[in-house]
């Protein structure tokens, strides 16, 4: 089986399931899946797993994200964004560049966020934007997510229209982050466009489209462990490695690490064998997430 990671560069207007399909046409493969969903409207970096790789998935969507979203003040939709109905409408903020850049700015740290009523999220097993178009009496949960850096780019102040870029944690809704901008200015805002640059490591620069895929599709075939190249790395012998994919635990002398560590283990030929998690208490490796014939 083809077990590895592709940078896909998705595309406006496909959802990251289609993409997906995509994919699966491309290299004739039932195991595929990706980390980070993006909206339909958006674009940008989308980490698509091969085979093995995709046990690694939850990995790769804990990654730090970068965004880059335009935003048009004066009115809101259902949907937060551009692709839903216009739901109220306001005047323009009247604040200077320099205000704005320091409104934007000031959304660093920890943000209490409440996501759209359309998101991906699971609400009792159910999509959100199912419950949503059926018109269903639910209620969004808040949650924290941690913004790592926020600035304005470029803003409009005549069309209210503007462009910034955010660096935030799993699970941050840009859209609804503009939304809050919007609030905290006294206005209506929503989200006309999205672009992710980077995913941990995945960045736009280095994406590859589904054009090139098709005319190429072995050349953007990544290591499986590219996604988990942030994880302490471990050494082990042929014997350590056997011992680990039989469900055993094995001695580990290695750098000083928490209890509970993951660590990415390779055997010989820097073959990635799996993921074991460190016990402190024994000072060994017990068996985590293992691949027999992972490459």
């Amino acid at each position: 089986m083809m077990n590895g990671i592709i940078n896909v560069l998705k595309p406006s207007g496909m959802s990251s399931h289609d993409v997906v399909g995509q994919v699966r046409r491309i290299y004739q493969l039932k195991k595929v899946g990706h980390s980070g969903t993006l909206d339909p409207l958006a674009a940008g970096v989308l980490p698509v797993y091969l085979g093995q790789a995709t046990r690694l998935i939850e990995y790769g969507d804990s990654d730090v994200k970068t965004y880059r979203g335009e935003f048009a003040f004066g009115f809101s939709t259902d949907t937060e964004d551009s692709t839903g109905v216009v739901v109220a409408e306001s005047g323009l903020p009247q604040v200077t560049v320099a205000e704005l850049e320091a409104v934007v700015a000031s959304f660093a740290g920890l943000v209490d966020q409440r996501p759209s009523r359309y998101s991906a999220i699971s609400i009792n097993g159910v999509k959100a934007y199912k419950l949503a178009r059926q018109r269903a009496d639910f209620a969004m949960p808040v949650r924290t997510v941690e913004i790592h850096a926020a600035q304005l780019l470029a803003y409009d102040a005549a069309q209210g229209r503007g462009l910034l870029e955010i660096t935030c944690s799993k699970g941050t809704y840009i859209r609804s982050l503009i939304c809050d901008l919007g609030e905290r200015l006294g206005c209506c805002a929503c989200m006309t466009y999205l672009v992710r640059l980077e995913a941990g490591l995945f960045t736009i620069a280095e994406a590859a489209t589904l054009e090139e895929l098709r005319a190429t599709p072995e050349q953007y075939i990544l290591p499986p462990d590219t996604a988990i190249r942030g994880l302490p790395a471990a050494a082990l012998n042929e014997r350590q490695c056997g011992e680990l994919l039989q469900g055993k635990a094995v001695p580990f002398a290695g750098p000083c690490l928490s209890a509970g560590s993951v660590v990415r283990v390779y055997g010989q030929d820097d073959r990635l064998v799996g993921i074991a998690r460190f016990d402190q208490e024994h000072h060994v490796l017990r068996p985590h997430k293992m691949f027999a014939q992972m490459g």
